[in-house]
């Protein structure tokens, strides 16, 4: 079943949204509360609906339920990685499944976002994923004086090399494959740690601030985005 476009029309749409949700009173409530701030947003029920609207149209992000009529969320989301479809994509789960958050960003999603949310917590993580493009998927990864080869797990500051630990590495990985782009501190807890807990959210603040003292004068490269997370961006 297709759900046309939702727009308003007293506002420029700042981002185009495709959401995909089988019920629709929720299908109805994200696409209305979207709308309403200013994002364009095609709203469909199933799978197979939401590969034909990316095959057809241009989308700024993606929001994808897991449970749905005929697949899964993260299934698809693998099989748009696996396609080259770079579109964002932010996972809708259950407030307690962890599983589903791990594998939906192992398959390749932007973010998560746990049931049930609030509609502005929603809105925040659609302007920071939807306007700053794609994952990249580069090997070598460039952000000011900054070389991430993410194969080779190496970091460099003009050249010289910064001797970053295991999980050190796998923080730079995870905001280098969203380079530009804000990254949640859920969604790095569950990519580096696998579990969102208060000692992993510690590790992760004393993790960055460690991160940011190895690269020296290009630290600032690692922006904080106040109580959203983080991203790795440079401005000359």
């Amino acid at each position: 079943m297709r759900s046309a476009c939702v727009q308003d029309p007293r506002y420029d749409h700042r981002v185009r949204v495709l959401v995909l949700d089988d019920h629709p009173e929720t299908r109805q409530l994200l696409a209305r509360s979207l709308a309403l701030a200013s994002h364009g947003v095609k709203a469909v029920a199933t799978c197979g609906d939401a590969e034909a609207a990316l095959a057809e149209e241009r989308f700024d992000l993606a929001i994808l339920d897991v449970m749905l009529p005929d697949g899964s969320g993260i299934e698809l989301t693998a099989r748009l990685r696996a396609a080259r479809v770079d579109v964002p994509i932010l996972i809708l789960t259950a407030v307690g499944d962890v599983a589903s958050r791990v594998n939906g960003l192992d398959a390749g999603a932007d973010d998560y976002l746990a049931k049930p949310f609030a509609l502005a917590e929603l809105r925040a993580r659609v302007t920071a994923l939807g306007r700053r493009g794609p994952m990249t998927r580069a090997r070598i990864v460039r952000v000011g004086p900054i070389a991430i080869d993410r194969e080779a797990r190496r970091v460099t500051v003009d050249g010289r090399a910064v001797p970053l630990t295991a999980k050190e590495l796998a923080i730079v990985d995870v905001l280098a494959a969203r380079r530009g782009r804000v990254v949640t501190r859920d969604a790095l807890l569950e990519a580096v740690w696998g579990e969102v807990t208060d000692s992993a959210q510690a590790s992760l603040e004393v993790l960055v601030a460690r991160i940011r003292r190895k690269l020296g004068a290009a630290a600032a490269a690692v922006r904080t985005q106040r109580g959203l997370g983080y991203a790795l961006e440079w401005e000359a």
